[in-house]
């Protein structure tokens, strides 16, 4: 059997795979994806599921943790070009920066009312947590709470989480785990951080 004739093959057998997983897959429901582990791009994977909901013509809420003191390449286009998404940001920059337990575990719990409206919202068909797991690492938030209004939500709301860790109970809630891992980072070699790739 020559080359093209072998590549057809593989291509048949890998399709009938392809078509019989996809007819397998019956089942309607929203999502709750979590995008965790110790590599860089968890909040670009998020940002690149806002743009396909919006490319639907879908409303997306959008909370980011900790972020915030230093303005964001993603937030800035949010504001001007996203105009069917709600954008809140905690504001306080990183717990590392404050060094106030108390004035950051209070303006996790403000972030929190706000992604729990929300979570409460049918409104919104996408609704992204950004770096909420810290928030629960750390204590900032009741993780029942967390746990009870993600799966509480409207039942076509989708939502995505990201950050570090997270906990069994947010992965066992989670219908998706994607987990990124740290190879290679540039800033370990001494690179600042660059505009536009890093923030």
């Amino acid at each position: 059997m020559d080359k093209d004739a072998k590549h057809k093959a593989s291509m048949e057998k890998q399709k009938t795979n392809v078509d019989a997983s996809i007819a397998a897959a019956d089942t309607d429901k929203s999502l709750v994806v979590l995008l965790t582990g110790n590599g860089k791009g968890k909040t670009s994977s998020a940002f690149g599921m806002v743009m396909r909901a919006m490319g639907y013509g879908q409303r997306v809420g959008i909370v980011q943790f900790i972020k915030g003191e230093q303005l964001s390449g993603e937030e800035l286009f949010a504001r001007e070009n996203l105009p069917q998404s709600d954008f809140y940001q905690m504001g306080t920059g990183f717990t590392w920066d404050t060094q106030d337990r108390q004035a950051d575990i209070d303006a996790a719990q403000r972030t929190w009312h706000e992604a729990s409206r929300m979570l409460t919202d049918p409104n919104y068909d996408l609704v992204i947590l950004d770096e909420l797991t810290y928030m629960l690492a750390f204590g900032y938030l009741s993780e029942s709470e967390v746990i009870g209004t993600v799966d509480g939500r409207p039942p076509h709301q989708s939502v995505v989480i990201t950050g570090r860790g997270g906990g069994a109970a947010l992965q066992d809630l989670a219908d998706t785990v994607s987990e990124v891992k740290d190879v290679k980072h540039a800033f370990n070699a001494g690179v600042k951080a660059r505009k536009g790739v890093d923030y």
